[in-house]
């Protein structure tokens, strides 16, 4: 039985932020006990509303704070530093996706991590995801023989770029989705990938004032010989149900598995406006609870 909560400080007090502060605090056995943004204003705002401490300088409250683990939960490229500084501080480590969007700086994480012997996650929740999951059993019990190759396309609706995220002409969607994509591919294949060829397109993004490449479409070669498409883009309709386009073939010696993990016929909202497919799967509420598969890798 655990005695004591877990005490987790977060830097990033954007929206997965706020999702990180209240998993924490819906968990039994750990705590939301500081938050930290640039943005002093809006991490006070979120603080005033869990009953935490604020700051706007992630030195100041490694300094000040006492805790056990901290989430960096910043926009990708500036993970490196605060993860260095979390380490040197004696602190477990829960870095949302990517690690780091350079060679150097995934280097300088691993680097301080093992000289700290620290704990460290990086939350590539794919694997929490039920269709993958069960996917990835079949495949353990052999059901479709040695897989042969794959396609995953995993694309995200053009308000992302646009409006959610206000840095998305400092990232690509290869750190922010592909991640994901690579992680998952190289779970299901049990192999790291040996050659890779990719192609990019450019021009709807910044047509609309976002300096990013649209799309990219990369072929993975893996170290077993198994060969997979990877598709990832952020230039699909607003008007698509879902924020996410999800579709995954995995083909092997002895069957073949799809997925289609955005659309189903679950539940549908429908108005004199438009038609809704509610999310009952990746970061759902029950009971105002945290429920959905990308909650449960953080949790």
């Amino acid at each position: 039985m655990c005695e004591s909560k877990l005490r987790i400080a977060i830097v990033g007090a954007g929206i997965w932020g706020e999702n990180h502060a209240r998993i924490y605090q819906d968990h039994p056995f750990a705590e939301t006990v500081a938050i930290c943004d640039l943005n002093r204003d809006k991490a006070r705002q979120l603080a005033d509303r869990l009953g935490i401490a604020a700051y706007g300088d992630y030195r100041e409250m490694l300094r000040e704070v006492r805790c056990d683990a901290v989430a960096i939960v910043t926009p990708d490229f500036a993970h490196a530093d605060i993860a260095v500084a979390a380490a040197e501080a004696g602190k477990s480590l829960l870095i949302e996706k990517p690690l780091a969007t350079t060679r150097e700086d995934v280097f300088r994480i691993r680097e301080a991590i093992a000289r700290n012997r620290v704990r460290a996650m990086v939350d590539l929740h794919n694997r929490w995801s039920p269709h993958f999951n069960v996917a990835h059993q079949a495949l353990e019990r052999g059901e479709l023989g040695e897989i042969y190759s794959a396609y995953f396309r995993l694309n995200d609706i053009k308000w992302v770029a646009t409006d959610m995220l206000p840095w998305a002409a400092r990232s690509s969607i290869l750190w922010f989705l592909g991640s994901h994509s690579l992680d998952t591919l190289r779970w299901f294949f049990g192999a790291e990938v040996r050659r890779v060829y990719a192609v990019s397109r450019s021009g709807i993004l910044r047509s609309a004032g976002v300096e990013t490449e649209d799309m990219y479409q990369s072929t993975l070669e893996f170290a077993n010989g198994g060969i997979a498409q990877m598709e990832n883009g952020w230039i699909t309709p607003n008007a698509n149900p879902c924020v996410n386009d999800i579709k995954c073939t995995l083909l092997g010696t002895k069957g073949m598995i799809t997925i289609d993990a955005s659309h189903h016929n679950l539940i549908q909202q429908y108005t004199d406006q438009k038609v809704t497919v509610p999310d009952v799967l990746v970061n759902h509420r029950v009971f105002d609870s945290p429920r959905g598969f990308a909650y449960e890798s953080i949790r």
